[in-house]
């Protein structure tokens, strides 16, 4: 979409924002959060969203928050909210195209295409850093922060992924063997099942996060999982632990046996057990049991499943500032303390 047919709507845009205003709470988020619609680039339509605007004078950060799964922009993920009204950033929670169960929506152009206008809407009607905007999502919303992250590069200051899905193929065999119904969800957007003709293979393909994700090589980007999910969770540890080899140092990446015993055991391999201090993981009950920094990339395996923990997740991307190092603290919390080796993380 062109900039000066965005500016073209932004009256059209704007009303439903003041009417929104005027409504009543929505179900789950706290006050200040209200429902908006704004102009999709995609196909011209306009999209849903929940949206808080703080109000400032100067220029704040955005926190683009996507929904998981099966869900859509009304999802009760009310920390993002509380973190913005406390922090002073604008949030936006869009829905692009709501759960994952249809071709329209799962990583689709459209998809992609509304999350992007998400943030055009945010900059045309807020004040907004352009060296502050941030993405976030757990499960199916942290595999749609990896997509954005490959699809959409140029816009995020720093990604934070939780518990995603990398690779749609595999996550669909994943599935099938875990007897969950998500492989269902990706046949009814896909047109089928892998390998049922060239066409359904390539929509697997050009919907994985794993297609695009080597372009974000740029970003700061912090991948969690749990080290119980895919056993007590739906998505196994392995499709975070190949999403960070994906943007990793040649010399920092985990090997296949790692990935394979980590995923079949739930647990860490010794010779990759440490003791980080980080309060963010261990007061919510789920301590660090793994990490490693590679350039701009964290992987951190953590005790829990199919988890996100908001606070962890935004913290770490208030520290980011576009163009700039990503801010790791690595001497805190990137030495491995082994109990039978001496053997630094990262080597």
């Amino acid at each position: 979409m062109k900039k000066h047919f965005i500016a073209s709507m932004l009256t059209a845009v704007s009303l439903p924002l003041m009417a929104a205003e005027e409504t009543a709470n929505i179900d789950g988020w706290p006050k200040g959060v209200v429902e908006i619609k704004y102009l999709s680039s995609a196909d011209n339509t306009m999209q849903p969203a929940l949206y808080y605007d703080p109000g400032k004078d100067e220029a704040v950060p955005l926190l683009v928050a996507l929904h998981t799964w099966s869900g859509n922009y009304k999802q009760k993920e009310a920390a993002y909210a509380k973190w913005c009204i406390k922090k002073g950033w604008v949030m936006i929670h869009p829905d692009f195209r709501g759960p994952n169960n249809s071709p329209e929506a799962m990583g689709s152009e459209l998809a992609v295409k509304d999350i992007s206008s998400a943030v055009d809407y945010a900059k045309q009607h807020s004040k907004i850093d352009p060296e502050r905007i941030y993405v976030i999502g757990a499960s199916g919303g942290g595999y749609a922060t990896l997509l954005m992250a490959g699809r959409a590069k140029d816009i995020w200051a720093g990604a934070s992924a939780w518990v995603p899905i990398y690779d749609l193929k595999q996550w669909h065999k994943e599935c099938v063997l875990s007897k969950r119904s998500y492989d269902k969800t990706m046949e009814k957007s896909c047109g089928g099942a892998p390998g049922v003709s060239l066409e359904v293979d390539k929509q697997y393909t050009v919907r994985s996060a794993c297609t695009y994700l080597q372009n974000a090589s740029g970003i700061p980007i912090d991948i969690n999982t749990g080290i119980n999910d895919g056993h007590k969770g739906s998505v196994p540890v392995s499709q975070s632990l190949k999403a960070f080899n994906a943007l990793a140092r040649i010399e920092d990446k985990l090997s296949d046996a790692d990935i394979t015993f980590m995923t079949d055991n739930a647990q860490i391999p010794d010779k990759l057990k440490m003791s980080v201090n980080d309060p963010l993981y261990s007061n919510s009950k789920r301590p660090v049991l793994f990490r490693r920094v590679s350039g701009n990339v964290r992987i951190t395996v953590f005790d829990g499943g199919h988890d996100i923990i908001q606070e962890a997740g935004l913290a770490w991307l208030e520290k980011q500032k576009k163009g700039t190092a990503p801010e790791w603290n690595i001497a805190a919390q990137n030495k491995a303390v082994l109990k039978d080796a001496n053997v630094e993380s990262g080597k």
